[in-house]
């Protein structure tokens, strides 16, 4: 069997796609260990000196062209090699690289597969990209929530959306107690309650929902006056993140903890006594997943992908993320132990339910049934 892979990214930058097609890589490799593998990535330059594919893998790098004609060598790149070499099965990481997709199997009928991960598939406008969604052999959604969107707006033959949930590697966030460097290094007592957002300090991105924490701060302080809010993660966003923090005199309550390294991610998990994010345009969130195997309780909002991280609410509170009133009561409900859900205060079944879900074999186990349709 002979792959052609297409993806953005598998060793630079950072991002929810990024972890995706790394965890869909390397299950493709485990269930097909001796096929032929060409991976072609539109934005990195070179492979790290330790990789977790087959060696037999080989890599084609974009990311040494300047930005103004990357794009154009990349779809040169990956249907000229299509065209010499016809892989049995070309895989899209990225929605947009779809339309490469069709113009290959047009040439030369190779099959195509594309992943769906969040707000690039919502509102396509773009008429060659809604051929290309047709003509796929199979769209993979890294949600529900997302696959409804795509058969709505799109019309697509519903067997040939799939949903491949997305999922994390649970021996790196484990439950602990909170951890005594986090709690010296921002002031925090031991017995404060801590609401902590993974995410991005980025104005394309201010859906996160950040920002509606901040402003429910007040009312929830009238019931926990101890209350602390951690923002982790860095970004072009912070200035206007900082004047409202300022306008609302909250600035004692609240700790923008800036660029999180990855080996301190699992601690500032285990700082926290809830993980707020009450997002509007997730795809699905894999730190809602990382969150729950450190057994914390979640909130999020009920608009988006959330809801298949969340299970529509089995493992966690799914809240308007336009309401600052009720997120500020769900917040209250969750810090006091009285939101009538008894799972979100058991820590390990909520470990255990998100590895059942979500877990790696799980997300292996499913891609293999859609790869032995393919193929039989």
């Amino acid at each position: 069997m002979h792959f052609h892979v297409w993806t953005p990214n598998l060793f630079t930058l950072k991002g929810g796609i990024l972890v995706y097609s790394t965890f869909f890589l390397q299950a493709l490799q485990n269930l097909y260990p001796d096929s032929k593998y060409d991976v072609f990535l539109k934005h990195d330059q070179k492979t790290p000196a330790n990789t977790p594919f087959l060696k037999q893998t080989h890599f084609h790098f974009a990311g040494s062209y300047p930005e103004q004609i990357r794009t154009e060598f990349f779809a040169s790149q990956i249907i000229g090699r299509g065209i010499l070499e016809r892989p049995d099965l070309v895989i899209a990481t990225h929605l947009h690289f779809a339309v490469a997709g069709y113009y290959l199997k047009t040439v030369t009928g190779v099959p195509y597969w594309a992943i769906a991960h969040g707000i690039e598939a919502w509102d396509i406008k773009n008429p060659i990209l809604k051929k290309s969604l047709h003509e796929a052999d199979r769209i993979i959604c890294g949600s529900n929530y997302t696959r409804e969107i795509l058969l709505r707006q799109e019309k697509i033959d519903p067997a040939k959306i799939s949903t491949l949930f997305n999922t994390f590697d649970h021996n790196r966030f484990q439950i602990s107690s909170k951890p005594s460097h986090l709690l010296n290094r921002h002031n925090l007592q031991l017995s404060q309650s801590v609401i902590l957002t993974v995410a991005r300090l980025s104005k394309s991105e201010g859906y996160k929902g950040y920002d509606q924490i901040l402003f429910a701060l007040p009312r929830i302080r009238q019931s926990i006056p101890d209350v602390h809010y951690v923002i982790a993660g860095e970004g072009d966003d912070r200035e206007r993140v900082e004047k409202i923090i300022f306008d609302l005199g909250i600035g004692n309550c609240v700790t923008l903890a800036g660029f999180v390294a990855e080996k301190e991610l699992n601690d500032y998990y285990n700082l926290c006594d809830v993980f707020a994010m009450p997002s509007k345009k997730e795809g699905f969130g894999i730190v809602y997943l990382e969150a729950l195997a450190c057994g914390k309780p979640i909130l999020a909002g009920n608009q988006d992908g959330a809801q298949d991280a969340l299970c529509n609410g089995m493992l966690g509170v799914l809240v308007n993320p336009d309401d600052v009133e009720a997120i500020a009561d769900k917040l209250i409900q969750i810090l006091q132990k009285i939101y009538p859900n008894p799972l979100l205060y058991q820590p390990q079944m909520l470990r255990k339910e998100a590895i059942n879900r979500f877990g790696f074999k799980s997300f292996q186990q499913t891609l293999g049934s859609y790869l032995r349709y393919q193929f039989s």
